[in-house]
C-alpha cells in the first residue's frame, strides 16, 4: 500500500515540513544534518550544518554558524544557497533552493543564543575562527574550555562570534524512492507552482 504523499501535493507538502519540524528536536532524525552547499561562480562548496528552526507559516530554515567561518564571506557575496536533505529509512530525499540572511548581533541571535545551552556554546569559544590554520590538530580552545570547565556566565564571550543564518526557501524538489515507481515533485514557493517531475 502506498503512502498518502505518494501522488498528492498538499500529502507531500505536508509530509516534507513534517519531517523538517521534526528534524529541529529529534537528534535521530536524519533531516536534523542536511548538507548545505553555497559558492561563488565556479567554487562551490558544501558542509553539513544542523538544523534549528523549521517555520512553515514564513517558508523558512535556520542554522548556527560562528562569523568568522568561510561560509559568512561566501554568502555575502552569494545569498543563494542549498539545502540537501536524505532520509534512508523513508527514502526521501528533499532539496531546498534557498536565500540566506546573516543575523549578527540582534534580536534574532539573542533570541537564539538564549537557547543554546552552556555546552553547546563551546565551539563558539574558539580563538581562531574555523579553518583557521594551525601546527598542531586541535579543537581551537584552550584545554580548560575543551574539559567544559567554564560557566554559563564565561560561555557568553562566545556569543559575539554567534551567528545565526535564515534561509528562505524559494523552492522544494521532492523525491520518493518506490518500488512500485518513484515519485518526484517540484513546489515553486515564489510563483506558487507544483509541478511533477520525472524522477
Amino acid at each position: 500500500m502506498q503512502p498518502a504523499y505518494y501522488e498528492n501535493f498538499n500529502e507531500i507538502k505536508k509530509k516534507i515540513w513534517l519531517m523538517l519540524d521534526d528534524a529541529v528536536t529529534n537528534r535521530s532524525s536524519p533531516f536534523r544534518i542536511p548538507v548545505f552547499v553555497c559558492g561563488n561562480q565556479n567554487d562551490f562548496d558544501g558542509r553539513i550544518i544542523v538544523l534549528r528552526k523549521s517555520d512553515q507559516s514564513n517558508n523558512t530554515l535556520q542554522y548556527h554558524t560562528d562569523i568568522r567561518s568561510e561560509k559568512i564571506k561566501i554568502l555575502k557575496n552569494n545569498k543563494n544557497a542549498s539545502m540537501i536533505f536524505y532520509d534512508k529509512e523513508e527514502k526521501i530525499q528533499v532539496r531546498i533552493k534557498v536565500e540566506c540572511t546573516i543575523n549578527h548581533n540582534n534580536d534574532i541571535t539573542k533570541d537564539s543564543w538564549s537557547k543554546t545551552g552552556h555546552m553547546s556554546r563551546k565551539c563558539y569559544l574558539v580563538d581562531n575562527g574555523p579553518g583557521a590554520k594551525s601546527d598542531i590538530p586541535t579543537s581551537g580552545l584552550n584545554s580548560e574550555l575543551d574539559s567544559f570547565k567554564f560557566t554559563l556566565e564565561q560561555s557568553e564571550e562566545g556569543y559575539k562570534n554567534f551567528t545565526v543564518i535564515q534561509c528562505k526557501i524559494k523552492s522544494i524538489e521532492w523525491l520518493y524512492l518506490a518500488a512500485k515507481g518513484h515519485r518526484r515533485a517540484k513546489f515553486d514557493l515564489e510563483n506558487n507552482k507544483d509541478t511533477w517531475l520525472v524522477p
